[in-house]
Parts: structure tokens; C-alpha cells; sequence
């Protein structure tokens, strides 16, 4: 018996066909359970090691060649961008960092706004300003790569 399939059948099966083979298929090296909790962790040591005045806490938070940035205002009334390096921002925390911050006001409030394969972007409200960070699993540990921060007015 030899079986026809009208125009309406042929679509129906086309459709169906296409629709199966757009859907993703998960990456093998796609976040996990264990890479979230990795990417909160890296973001605490960041923030805590600076409350703490912990330069070993910061540093194994930091990628080396880390870009942390904020856009200031100059006398004349144009933007000027503050950089600061990992070892900039390593050397502060060992000096003391934001360990003069009373506890009540050492805000940590760590939101993972997006994973993606090997990258994140996270949010922390901290003490008195807001770093947005690009967070990167780079030799199998999730480190700081770029941080643009602002003063909470």
C-alpha cells in the first residue's frame, strides 16, 4: 500500500521536523549547579576580602590583567575614567581595604544577573557603591575580569 501525503500533511511533518532540530542541545561545558555557587563564591571574596582588608581573599578573586573602572566628573564638568589594576586594587585591600566600614554598613548583596557558557555578568551592592562585573572561568576557576562600578548617590 503506498501512502500519499497531501500539502497539508508534507507541511505539518516539515515544521515538525525543523522545530525538532532548532532546539538547542545542551553544552558539555555549559553552568552548573557547582558553577553558580563558584561564581557567588568569587564574587564574596571580592567584596568581603575588601572589607576584611584580605589581599589573598581578593587576589584569588581577581584575573590578573582585571580592568575595574568608574566614569568621575572632572572640574570642568567632563567625564574622566578612573582605572584601577588587580594589583592596585590587591595592594589597597592588603592596606586595609574597607576594613574601617562598620559591619552594619557592609553591604554584600551578590546577584548573578546572566550565566553564559564560561562567562557571567553579576551585580554587588556594596557599602556605598554598585560594581557591575564581568566574571570569567579562565584555567577552571571563575575569577574577576572587568568591574564597572558607580557611588550610590
Amino acid at each position: 500500500m503506498k501512502m500519499f501525503l497531501n500539502a497539508r500533511s508534507r507541511l505539518l511533518l516539515t515544521v515538525s521536523v525543523v522545530s525538532a532540530l532548532a532546539v538547542p542541545t545542551p553544552r558539555a561545558d555549559a553552568q552548573t549547579a557547582g558553577d553558580t555557587s563558584a561564581i557567588r563564591q568569587t564574587a564574596l571574596d571580592y567584596i568581603e576580602g575588601w572589607y576584611e582588608g584580605n589581599g589573598e581573599r581578593m587576589q584569588r578573586a581577581l584575573h590578573p590583567d582585571l580592568a575595574k573602572r568608574i566614569i568621575n566628573t572632572d572640574d570642568r564638568g567632563r567625564s574622566v575614567l578612573g582605572h584601577q589594576s588587580s594589583m592596585t586594587l590587591v595592594l589597597n585591600t592588603r592596606a586595609g581595604g574597607g576594613s574601617a566600614t562598620p559591619v552594619g554598613q557592609q553591604r554584600k548583596d551578590v546577584r548573578i544577573l546572566d550565566i553564559f557558557g564560561n562567562t557571567a555578568s553579576v551585580r554587588v551592592d556594596a557599602a556605598s557603591w554598585i560594581d557591575y562585573m564581568h566574571i570569567a572561568k579562565w584555567n577552571g576557576r571563575w575569577v574577576v575580569v572587568n568591574v564597572l562600578w558607580e557611588i550610590r548617590p
